[in-house]
Formats: C-alpha cells, structure tokens, sequence
C-alpha cells in the first residue's frame, strides 16, 4: 500500500520577497513562482559556514520550512586581465574565461592559454585552471588569461 503525503502550504523567502510555497515543492516550481529568467540561479540560504545549497532548475523534489530564505545570485563582477566583467554564473569554465579575455579568440596550431586566478572564494582562493577545469567565483575574483605561442 502507497501512502501519500498531502503538501502544504508554507510562507518562504526569495529575493527578500514573500511567497507561499506547496511543502514539497520542486526546484522548477521556485524558479517559476519567483519569475526568475533563465540566466539566474536559485539557492537556498543556510546556516554556519556551509555553502549555500544551489537549487536546479528541474523536478527534484525539495522540502522546504516555514520562513526559508532562497535568492538568485545576480551579477557578479569579476576582472580579467584587468578588466571588469559581470557574469550571473557561480562557475566559469576555462574556455569561458578564455572567451571573457580575448575577442576574437586567437587561433592556431601552437596556441596556448594559461589562467591563474586570486581572491577566489575560502575553498579555492587562488590558483591556476587548466584546460577542461572550471572554478567557482564570487564577486571580485581577479582573472589574469594569457596566451602563447608554442612555434
């Protein structure tokens, strides 16, 4: 025998706006009530020093309490090669940060990239991203993309 739970309906946060949520809810369900467009991300706030838990945009069932507090990460500024960027993403991938640097892309046989990065968040301040790597962001994350020519 099956049993099933009857959702209710409980007082959430999202964007410092009030909203009534089903208890369950999906994560396309937040997206929607919220109108948040396609190129925003939700997640949910928690507590201590714990990352924020994203919140995809699909059928995952997600329960949620009285007064949760969600929000969509707007604009964040970051600056490659010194140059101030804004992206709505929480990860860049290295061909995205290459893309952010140079237009056009310089092409050829022996060309090469590197990225080395800083003022990267607590898990990954600074360091260096390789071809295929991505890397979380927050705002002011210092980029600096260079490329060679390996002839």
């Amino acid at each position: 025998m099956e049993t099933t739970v009857a959702a209710h309906t409980v007082r959430i946060h999202i964007d410092r706006q009030e909203y009534q949520s089903p208890d369950p809810t999906t994560g396309k369900a937040l997206y929607d009530l919220s109108g948040l467009g396609k190129k925003r991300e939700l997640f949910r706030e928690v507590q201590g020093d714990e990352e924020d838990q994203f919140i995809p945009e699909d059928d995952t069932v997600i329960d949620v309490k009285k007064d949760d507090h969600f929000y969509s990460e707007k604009e964040i500024s970051i600056y490659v090669n010194t140059i101030a960027k804004q992206t709505v993403k929480t990860r860049l991938t290295f061909n995205e940060l290459v893309a952010l640097a140079f237009n056009p892309i310089p092409t050829g046989p022996n060309i090469m990239f590197t990225i080395e990065y800083s003022e990267g968040p607590k898990k990954n301040p600074s360091g260096s991203l390789l071809e295929g790597e991505s890397v979380r962001i927050k705002q002011g994350m210092i980029f600096d993309v260079t490329t060679t020519d390996r002839s």
